[in-house]
């Protein structure tokens, strides 16, 4: 939100205040409290009236400063509030005549008495600064009353994420406001609305704020990120790295890691679409379509039209096209197939629970009493309640009734919507913080009623999220239209939540909108397969590809087979991303922040540590791609590239740049025909331009996410030395372009280079 008129006039109807000088600053226990007015403090009669600013910075975890900015503070604190994880951590707090400073591990806040001034430097550097009108506290003249911070930006500084954004990946010179909505892919608005920046620099800022959270990202003073909420308070939390890993390491330690998917949710999933007409018949020859022409599926997702028209969520098959939903789940489940089927958060009124949910206090009411009901999406409908503990257990008892009856997995869609005036929640909450906030508890509800049936296997594909909401995974891009522009804007959405804590993620192959051309529907099953989970949907069409043409068989045949033989790499870097926070699809500033070349890419990107992807945007298949530093080889092909260079290559439908980091030693399983095998019986270990005197380690992890096994490749001149901790299970290893394969059966060995 923009409160200035240029450099140095307000906008009609605002009256900004800004910190003069801190006039007292003492230390509170693990806190340092600094008391600052809105002007200078020459004489006594200047400390009559205000406004008097209070901020406080404190630190809940190690290289994490968190800062309070607050005018008054008579009012409890509104619900809800996100959960940050971690206690006071050790700090080291000066306060002086002109100088006053807090030091967290690796990051220092300073604090200039007069004139005001705060500062953050990590191991002694300047990171950013609030300075010069920086931060204040805006009064309206309607009365509205907001808090704001500005942050300041060096020459050349960069800043990513805030959710799952569409627009441009680099944020510079954009508004951004964190407000969930139903938009599409195609728009400025965004499902996965996150107040949590990251900078070039080496550094994030997390604004703790469920509610309307507005960015000016260079906008407003193009030197600055300023970042307002409304109300009487401001909370920020500056991050340190000095990686842009790190970073995320911290981040995702505060507001929580994403849980291990399990293994089948990487296999291919096929999708009803949404208004098709399907039943089990339908499903059926879908099935023994994918089966005859040897495409492995490991999911089969049954979209809205489970249910019965108008009657959205009954949570009920329609018997009219599903007489007999246990047995045709067991015969699915005797297919070796998996289940997932879509809910929404909503209760239409025609619903056989509308009225058991009104009458119970399940759903949202209106402040001057009675329930909330609309009529966008379905017709009355009311929307539940999760505030509500009762409301919580019977939403999951549904859930927990479907699982028993053989569902594995519930797409959680929806969740924007929500009215943010005029209705009253059951705890309390305030209306327009609860907004985005809404989405957190929903498929919350959601993950732990699957994980109660299925412990260790909670699987959710979610649309709508905000800060936190990564612990529920998976979480995929939304409604995007049939084409390539369309494509590209999913993946510049999905590299922007990767860089905003969120590990796992997935969009509608093809597109969700419209019928897909067949040369988009081709180099999309590409992009596809290549991303942490893949799903053929629609909205008026079905994906299968025999619909689309034989081609298109191939290519799907090929990409499922090309996944499920990197699933015991793969299978280790959702571990990490479960273990680490970060993501399975990694931004290339992610991977290389000290490649400027990196900066602004969002065409390609790095699959885990090692496997560059850079996904086909045209139907003639001509595509650049830049390859960083070091010696590279195309996966596909076996071609070696050096980097530092930019390539224009032109690939048939069954290929695309694909190349294996130098120094890496990839474990696949070349004959895989499910995602969630044995990784570790007999995988081939392929090592991958390995320099002299160098080292490279794969490790294979066992189902529950628990190591079996590293293999560590050290090479000494001519001799490449394996040796093994863990398990001595035997594997096979080869160096690429050989084609020698060498049997490891126990301990450690010595081969030629």
């Amino acid at each position: 939100m923009k409160f200035t008129d240029g450099n140095w006039l307000t906008l009609p109807g605002v009256k900004v205040a800004h910190p003069a000088e801190a006039y007292d600053a003492r230390r509170d226990g693990d806190t340092l409290e600094l008391f600052a007015p809105t002007r200078p403090i020459r004489h006594r009669g200047d400390t009559l009236e205000g406004p008097l600013l209070t901020v406080r910075l404190s630190s809940p975890l190690p290289g994490v400063i968190r800062v309070r900015v607050s005018h008054f503070e008579g009012d409890a604190e509104p619900g809800p509030a996100f959960h940050v994880c971690g206690e006071n951590a050790p700090v080291d707090i000066h306060v002086g005549d002109a100088l006053a400073s807090l030091t967290s591990g690796p990051l220092r806040a300073e604090v200039t008495r007069f004139p005001w001034s705060l500062r953050f430097l990590h191991g002694g550097e300047p990171l950013t600064r609030s300075a010069g009108r920086g931060m204040g506290y805006v009064r309206r003249d309607d009365g509205q009353s907001f808090v704001h911070e500005g942050l300041t930006l060096d020459v050349g500084e960069l800043v990513y994420g805030l959710g799952e954004r569409f627009t441009a990946f680099v944020k510079n010179g954009q508004t951004v406001d964190i407000w969930n909505r139903d938009g599409g892919t195609g728009s400025d608005q965004a499902y996965k609305n996150v107040p949590f920046y990251l900078s070039s620099k080496g550094y994030g800022v997390f604004v703790n704020d469920p509610g309307a959270v507005s960015f000016e990202v260079a906008s407003e003073r193009v030197s600055r990120v300023q970042f307002s909420v409304p109300g009487e308070a401001l909370e920020y939390l500056v991050i340190a790295g000095p990686t842009p890993a790190e970073v995320l390491e911290r981040y995702t330690r505060l507001t929580g890691r994403p849980a291990l998917p399990p293994a089948w949710s990487f296999g291919l999933w096929l999708s009803t679409s949404f208004t098709t007409d399907y039943d089990e018949a339908t499903v059926t020859s879908f099935l023994d379509g994918m089966r005859e022409r040897e495409i492995p599926l490991s999911v089969f997702h049954f979209d809205c039209f489970w249910m019965k028209a108008f009657q959205w969520c009954d949570f009920q098959w329609d018997p009219a096209v599903f007489p007999d939903p246990e047995g045709m789940l067991a015969r699915l489940r005797a297919r070796g197939l998996k289940v997932s089927v879509w809910i929404n958060p909503y209760i239409a009124q025609k619903s056989p629970l509308f009225a058991e949910a009104a009458r119970e206090g399940y759903l949202l009411r209106r402040e001057g009493g009675g329930v909330w009901q609309g009529d966008l999406w379905q017709p009355g409908m009311g929307i539940v309640d999760f505030t509500n503990p009762a409301a919580r257990e019977w939403f999951a008892g549904h859930i927990r009734r479907l699982a028993g009856q053989g569902v594995d997995a519930i797409k959680t869609d929806f969740g924007e919507r929500i009215p943010h005036e005029g209705v009253v929640w059951h705890d309390g909450s305030d209306p327009a913080r609860m907004h985005n906030y809404y989405p957190q508890i929903y498929n919350e509800t959601v993950f732990r009623a699957l994980d109660a049936e299925r412990p260790g296997e909670a699987t959710l594909f979610a649309r709508s999220a905000t800060a936190g909401g990564q612990q529920f995974p998976v979480h995929w891009g939304g409604d995007c239209d049939s084409t390539f522009e369309s494509m590209a804007e999913s993946l510049r959405g999905g590299l922007s939540l990767g860089l905003s804590g969120f590990g796992f993620w997935s969009h509608d192959i093809g597109g969700f909108e419209g019928a897909p051309p067949p040369a988009l529907y081709k180099r999309w099953v590409a992009f596809g397969l290549l991303s942490s989970h893949s799903r053929l949907h629609a909205s008026t069409t079905y994906r299968v590809p025999w619909l689309i043409d034989e081609e298109s068989v191939d290519v799907l045949r090929h990409f499922t087979r090309l996944k499920l033989s990197l699933m015991p790499y793969l299978w280790a870097q959702a571990v990490t991303a479960h273990q680490r926070g970060l993501p399975m699809m990694r931004a290339m500033v992610l991977a290389f922040p000290d490649d400027p070349a990196c900066a602004a890419l969002d065409l390609q990107y790095v699959l885990g540590d090692a496997l560059l992807v850079a996904p086909v945007f045209r139907e003639d298949g001509r595509v650049q791609v830049y390859v960083p530093a070091g010696t590279w080889t195309a996966l596909l092909t076996g071609e070696v590239v050096q980097g530092p260079q930019w390539r224009s290559e032109t690939h048939g439908v069954l290929g695309l740049p694909l190349y294996v980091r130098p120094g890496t030693l990839l474990a696949t399983q070349p004959d895989a025909t499910i995602p969630d095998g044995d990784h570790g019986d007999r995988p081939l270990l392929t090592l991958y331009g390995l320099d002299d005197g160098h080292a490279a380690t794969a490790t294979i992890f066992r189902p529950d996410g628990t190591e079996d096994f590293t293999v560590r490749v050290q090479r000494d001149g001519g001799a490449l030395r394996l040796t093994r901790s863990g398990s001595e299970r035997p594997f096979r290893f080869r160096v690429a372009g050989q084609d020698t394969v060498h049997e490891v059966s126990v301990g450690d060995s010595t081969l030629p280079a």
